[in-house]
């Protein structure tokens, strides 16, 4: 699958940063992982890290999927509203997926802070009402979230406005967000696994699954076996192949990153990620080299041809936005891009086992804004189900709730 096109800026910066050979051989090991991003990245290193031998597939060069395309906004704040999951699940399932994303984040840091040079660095999250009417949901979000022990602020529309030069009736200020380089984080966390001993491949396809109640086996298009005692598939939005049946929607999604900004043109930009109420909504976020990197303007388009034939209209489109919303910021883009991610219904992501596979044989569909949030959280969930003990999140973020 085409996952992005254009020119995502992690891919310009690091250029490819570490090539790993290709499978040549069979192979026995206790966890196979089949996708190197960000995402499988993260599970191979919680497992190898607990003592688990594994070995990572990737079918192209490690990180060069969607994670090069990713804005890597770290937030606990899914998609869909607590106060809507409340709705739907119940306030305790609610609220303990976000209290789960804002510990995720804190992983994510001693991750960072364990190899470091990957840009990671905590963030305020503005998210603001783009629509007056949304003014009272944000509210209602506001008591929700402060009652579970969010570092929340509500700011009324002249605090919004003196602070962020933002005209909106209020907006939700979280303490709790982070920023970080996925591509680059990726590539070192794998080289450092290939380098304390672990097994990762690249350019290697598979093109068969068997699974049994005791193992699965894995066949290349070379026509090796790679034999474990458990698989993961973290392929990205690539994962749905394997599925009978569709449990997430792909879209598109747009963005552009600008020449670096003086930090005084910046202002709050510098240090406050900013989002919008509107679906799909308009955020922006900066790096650390004082870029200003802003998306959205997404769409139903899963056809790479047309996505690229939208890139460069789709980022006029986000930077008049921008510059109307802050009309003060000198910003010229730089590099745009698009990429491809799915969407659940309910805005949460799947780990686990499904039943059209066995027990063995575990997902790992981090889908929706904050992916690499729930890929933190899912490495740990996964690692919980192969070790045969209790996660909290196992139920929530199971095939499971789908028939609820």
């Amino acid at each position: 699958m085409d996952l992005k096109s254009g020119y995502p800026y992690w891919a310009v910066k690091n250029g490819l940063m570490h090539a790993f050979p290709p499978l040549q051989a069979d192979l026995r090991c206790d966890v196979a992982i089949i996708g190197g991003g960000i995402t499988g990245a993260l599970i191979a290193d919680e497992l190898a890290r607990h003592g688990h031998d594994v070995a990572l597939i990737e079918q192209r060069d490690v990180g060069w999927g969607s994670s090069s395309a990713s804005t890597a906004l770290l937030q606990y704040e899914i998609d869909t509203h607590m106060v809507d999951l409340a709705k739907r699940y119940g306030e305790k399932d609610a609220a303990l997926a976000y209290v789960k994303c804002a510990e995720a984040i804190e992983l994510l840091q001693d991750r960072a802070r364990d190899i470091r040079d990957v840009d990671f660095a905590w963030m305020d999250s503005l998210y603001y009402a783009s629509r007056r009417r949304h003014a009272g949901v944000l509210r209602e979000e506001f008591e929700l979230r402060l009652r579970h022990g969010f570092q929340v602020e509500l700011l009324e529309h002249k605090e919004v406005q003196a602070r962020y030069g933002i005209d909106a009736a209020v907006a939700l200020l979280s303490r709790q967000a982070a920023r970080i380089d996925p591509y680059r984080m990726a590539c070192r966390l794998l080289a450092r696994l290939q380098k304390r001993g672990s097994h990762i491949f690249d350019r290697t396809k598979i093109e068969r699954i068997q699974a049994t109640s005791r193992s699965v086996a894995l066949q290349t298009s070379e026509g090796h076996v790679i034999r474990a005692s458990h698989l993961v598939l973290a392929a990205g939005y690539a994962s749905q192949q394997w599925l009978r049946r569709k449990v997430a929607q792909n879209r598109s999604s747009y963005a552009f990153i600008t020449d670096p900004i003086e930090d005084t043109a910046l202002g709050p930009l510098k240090r406050t990620m900013v989002w919008e109420s509107a679906r799909p909504y308009l955020y922006m976020r900066s790096t650390g080299d004082g870029r200003l990197l802003v998306g959205g303007e997404d769409d139903s388009v899963d056809m790479p041809a047309r996505r690229d034939a939208r890139v460069d209209s789709k980022a006029a489109k986000l930077a008049k936005k921008v510059a109307r919303l802050f009309p003060d910021v000198p910003f010229e883009p730089a590099f745009a891009w698009a990429g491809t991610f799915a969407e659940t219904d309910d805005g949460l992501p799947f780990f686990g086992p499904h039943a059209q596979h066995g027990s063995r044989v575990h997902f790992a569909m981090a889908y929706g804004g904050n992916g690499i949030t729930y890929s933190m959280l899912g490495a740990g969930l996964l690692r919980a189900l192969i070790e045969k003990r209790q996660h909290p999140l196992a139920e929530l973020f199971s095939f499971r709730r789908l028939d609820r």
